[in-house]
């Protein structure tokens, strides 16, 4: 009988590949939805009272700035509780709405303070460490998930739907 190990390898390896693309799935949606999405609350933070709040912010020392950097995650937490409880219900649309709602609002919110804070974290040095690793680790796992077949598939289906869409939508009369 081989050893545990061995046995345990392949399901190990297959549950590691699934995670690695479910992981992979969220950071492109962060990427996706980040710049978008900051530059959506810059523009509300255009508005007098946020502009004010936005310059406050901006200035706060290092561990004030990665304070209000994590508030947001803490307090979507409870809203990612609601949505499981609606799930547990079974109105699982309803939870999955607001997961999506809160992984929109909190992508944007997110995106928006790192803008802010990113000078004043950049100086906490095992912050800057943490922040190289992480942009070098998810632009190495993008660069795989974006050399995958099925990633080559998806782009050029979503090309030959784009040209049809514009295609048909060039056969109308304006």
């Amino acid at each position: 009988m081989p050893p545990l190990s061995t046995l345990l390898r392949w399901p190990l390896r297959a549950l590691k590949g699934i995670l690695g693309w479910l992981l992979a799935l969220v950071i492109l949606f962060e990427e996706w939805g980040w710049e978008p999405l900051q530059r959506a609350l810059a523009r509300m933070g255009q508005l007098p009272g946020l502009r004010w709040m936005e310059r406050k912010i901006a200035s706060l020392p290092p561990y004030a700035a990665l304070a209000v950097f994590l508030i947001p995650s803490a307090l979507l937490l409870p809203i990612k509780l609601l949505a499981l409880w609606f799930i547990s219900r079974s109105w699982v649309v309803m939870g999955t709405l607001v997961i999506v709602a809160a992984k929109i609002v909190g992508t944007a919110v997110v995106a928006r303070l790192f803008t802010l804070t990113q000078p004043a974290l950049m100086t906490l040095p095992w912050f800057a460490r943490l922040y190289a690793r992480w942009s070098v680790w998810k632009a190495a796992l993008l660069e795989r998930v974006r050399a995958s077949r099925p990633w080559r598939l998806a782009r050029q289906m979503r090309q030959q739907w784009r040209s049809r869409w514009l295609a048909w939508k060039d056969q109308w009369p304006r």
